[in-house]
């Protein structure tokens, strides 16, 4: 085996762009085995080894392992690193505990890899669990080869080979490998070996399957690199199979946000049938869709961001959201609009309420109809500043003008507030 592992490694060029790699060391027979190659094999893969090692502390065994496995890193002249889990034991808080103990050691010793010894039956197994938990296909495609992780990447060089074909070696043996209150040891010891009586072949099946989801996904990629799944009038031109496949690869960018067949189900309809929208989703995201394009983004704290009412008084300058107000005041530079008013009396700046009305053509309009009429984006929406004098609405910059702020013929302006548009 040692020598297809040196060729696969080689063929692959799994190391070519690193010299410094850190082992994800547990004592198991499949971490030893790895180390076993790549010790074996490190002067032609032009690579040192660090090996980094956790103890769970969750069985009698642990500390009598991490000084074997410290023994063996000072026979090997490795240099090696432990850490050590505490508080409530969960499988999902032992994991994250260990990933980000390797991010922080790969910074440490200056790695630019973490190998990990997963293998073949690992890959069938997770294959398995993922389907029968009813994952979609996308997440079919099982463990891959090499993955971004942390500053640099995770490599898995016995991902093509099967436990049974392993070498006989010295390990540490984990009798909760055995326990069946685990899903993937029930995969392992009971599922896997019921199907192998059907299909002896049944572990490469698994894997082949994922290999061959994996090159769909691929092609369908490649097929749709040229659209993108934000711009609304183009995602919606698509048919709908299309339409998920855009969805999914725009959701795999928020890997925080799992969202169920129901919840995803929901979203598309949302993204197809809804104009201008903004839902809750989970995990503090939003979908926000205006008339032209959505995004899912992190909820922003609104009530701090919102806008509070303003006086603009005669002769002042206020600078409001994206605007500057001159009341009474000559502007120096060019303006966006100027709003001629019947007195001078303060302006309330502020944002717009619920029920705002306009006058517009001798009529009180909704301001969210025209809004609406206007197809403004919500977001838009949001920071838009009204001007309101004597509890009646002036006018909305970029957005309308009401009969009170213009001149008539038997009218006389008493003043004039000149509004510039600022980048920001």
């Amino acid at each position: 085996m040692k020598e297809k592992f040196l060729q696969f490694c080689q063929k692959e060029g799994l190391f070519e762009s690193h010299q410094k790699v850190l082992l994800a060391l547990s004592g198991g027979v499949d971490s030893m085995t790895l180390l076993d190659c790549l010790y074996h094999y490190r002067h032609q893969l032009g690579i040192d080894l660090v090996l980094a090692h956790v103890n769970h502390h969750q069985r009698i065994e642990a500390d009598q392992e991490e000084r074997g496995i410290q023994a063996i890193a000072e026979a090997k002249h490795l240099p090696l690193k432990v850490a050590h889990f505490s508080g409530p034991f969960s499988e999902s808080r032992a994991r994250q505990f260990r990933y980000d103990f390797f991010k922080k050691v790969m910074k440490e010793e200056a790695c630019s890899a973490l190998v990990t010894a997963h293998h073949m039956d690992d890959q069938a197994e997770t294959i398995l669990m993922r389907l029968i938990r009813g994952s979609r296909p996308r997440h079919l495609r099982g463990i891959p080869l090499k993955q971004p992780f942390g500053q640099g990447v995770l490599i898995r060089p016995l991902l093509h080979f099967k436990k049974k074909d392993f070498p006989e070696i010295f390990h540490f043996e984990d009798k909760s490998n055995r326990s069946l209150d685990y899903f993937r040891n029930r995969i392992r010891h009971r599922f896997l070996p019921l199907l192998e009586k059907e299909n002896p072949q049944v572990t490469s099946a698994l894997v082949n399957l994922g290999e061959d989801l994996s090159h769909w996904h691929q092609a369908l990629k490649e097929l749709t690199k040229d659209l993108n799944p934000q711009d609304v009038t183009q995602f919606q031109k698509q048919s709908p199979a299309v339409q998920i496949y855009l969805l999914e690869e725009y959701l795999a960018s928020f890997p925080d946000l799992q969202l169920s067949r129901a919840q995803f189900e929901q979203l598309h309809r949302i993204v197809v049938t809804k104009s201008n929208t903004q839902q809750v989703l989970k995990n503090g995201y939003e979908l926000y869709k205006d008339y032209h394009y959505f995004e899912i983004r992190k909820i922003s704290r609104r009530m701090d961001d919102r806008m509070s009412e303003d006086l603009l008084q005669f002769g002042t300058i206020k600078t409001v959201g994206a605007y500057r107000f001159l009341f009474g005041v000559e502007p120096s530079d060019s303006y966006m609009e100027a709003i001629p008013l019947p007195n001078n009396h303060p302006v309330s700046l502020r944002p717009r309420k619920r029920g705002d009305r306009i006058l517009i053509n001798g009529h009180h309009r909704k301001v969210s109809r025209l809004l609406i009429n206007q197809k403004i984006p919500l977001d838009q929406r949001n920071n838009l500043v009204v001007l309101e004098q004597d509890k009646q609405i002036l006018a909305i910059p970029e957005i309308a003008i009401s009969d009170l702020s213009k001149e008539l013929k038997n009218g006389i302006m008493k003043d004039t507030i000149y509004i510039q548009k600022i980048d920001r």
